[in-house]
């Protein structure tokens, strides 16, 4: 049975060093273990690495792919909208692209959409039937830990 998890996130990224300088101002850290090719941010139990969009597709075998963006969702909960609100603002301040301000969503909580230079896009969102642990990390109620 394959493992129900996720330990690596690889963003595709068109230009290294402004995706780089575009996290940094948003206020992550690189990794020690950073290359010149690669960039690792270490997240609560896993891992966000950024990569060249062509060295992506060559490690991937499909050299030569064009590597789209946006059919999948980055999310960061938060326990309040005001939380949310301040994300929001730190993207846009560090150069992220808003999609969506944060507002009140059908299903009960608030959340807003912004994406990075490259287009890959992040939620920020405040679930009030989920709620955090202390370190920020999320359980869904009723799953095992």
């Amino acid at each position: 049975m394959t493992p129900q998890r996720v330990s690596l996130i690889t963003l595709g990224v068109a230009d290294l060093a402004a995706a780089r300088a575009f996290y940094a101002r948003l206020g992550w850290v690189e990794h020690g273990e950073s290359q010149p090719g690669a960039a690792f941010y270490q997240m609560q139990g896993a891992v966000l690495a950024l990569f060249g969009r062509d060295d992506l597709a060559a490690d991937q075998g499909r050299a030569g792919a064009a590597l789209g963006t946006g059919a999948v969702t980055l999310a960061q909960n938060f326990g309040s909208e005001a939380e949310v609100d301040a994300a929001f603002a730190a993207a846009l301040a560090a150069g992220a692209t808003a999609l969506k301000a944060p507002e009140k969503v059908f299903w009960g909580g608030y959340s807003g959409y912004w994406a990075d230079p490259d287009g890959h896009v992040w939620e920020v969102a405040m679930n009030p039937f989920w709620p955090l642990a202390a370190d920020g990390s999320l359980t869904l109620p009723g799953a095992q830990k």
